[in-house]
């Protein structure tokens, strides 16, 4: 069984903003002294982007493909106060708590649509954000990096959007994936169908149970709802449960897509 436990990490350096879309991550040192792109949960979405980015980088991990070691990120009372930006400090005053990093790949280059990819790793990314909805591995943001001649994955963040919403998530769960013909790797999607199969042989109700409770107790105390943190947690996993076995719904959509 793959070990899907996270290391936890404390920022001791702030290093310099990201400044990429509105989530606005940062380079940061640990005091394991590697480098981390953090996201903060003082951003925009709050720690809904920072559930995203832990289920899908999860998800991506269990299927096999390459994805940066994620790490649960603490940062103290005391950090930032020096900063001198005023949006940065804002961000760091109220991330204060648990955030979320990625392994920063020194040296890794942005995936050109140009580059040759493996037709079932392609698929297997193109199922991965079908299934999680991810919004964002498109032509213009194409949130894959080639790091020592290997295709990684980046940056989930902008998946599971039906939480913004928190209304008939059931509905959503079995509704097709519409913004797939975006998808940077659709073209070379050749073998969606060895993709789904592979998928079914490694997911199921337990490893998404696995999945949906390494979500920390702490980013499940929202405000805009009444349910309790394990009701949220059990939405999450009804979700991509329903979303697995309901799978032909994004799979023939992206096939239609396809042509």
């Amino acid at each position: 069984m793959l070990d899907l436990s996270l290391r936890s990490v404390t920022v001791t350096r702030y290093i310099l903003p990201l400044r990429e879309g509105g989530s606005l991550p940062a380079l940061a040192e640990g005091d394991d002294d590697f480098k981390y792109v953090v996201k903060f949960k003082g951003s925009g979405h709050g720690v809904k982007m920072l559930i995203s980015e832990l289920i899908g980088g999860t998800i991506a991990k269990l299927l096999g493909l390459n994805m940066p070691e994620l790490v649960f990120v603490h940062l103290g009372e005391e950090f930032g106060q020096t900063e001198g930006d005023e949006e940065i400090q804002d961000l760091l005053k109220f991330s204060k708590g648990l955030n979320l990093g990625l392994h920063y790949l020194s040296g890794a280059l942005s995936y050109e649509p140009s580059m040759k990819v493996d037709y079932l790793l392609a698929s297997k990314i193109v199922w991965l954000d079908c299934f999680i909805t991810n919004i964002d591995r498109t032509y213009k943001n194409t949130n894959l990096l080639l790091w020592h001649r290997e295709l990684w994955v980046i940056d989930n963040g902008a998946s599971l959007y039906f939480h913004h919403s928190w209304r008939n998530f059931e509905t959503a769960a079995k509704s097709p994936f519409p913004y797939v013909k975006d998808h940077v790797l659709l073209p070379k999607a050749h073998r969606l169908d060895h993709a789904d199969a592979f998928a079914k042989s490694i997911l199921n109700d337990q490893t998404l149970w696995d999945v949906v409770n390494l979500i920390p107790l702490e980013w499940l105390q929202w405000e805009d709802t009444d349910e309790s943190p394990e009701e949220i947690r059990a939405v999450y996993h009804t979700f991509l449960k329903t979303r697995l076995e309901n799978s032909t719904l994004f799979l023939d959509h992206a096939k239609n897509a396809r042509k």
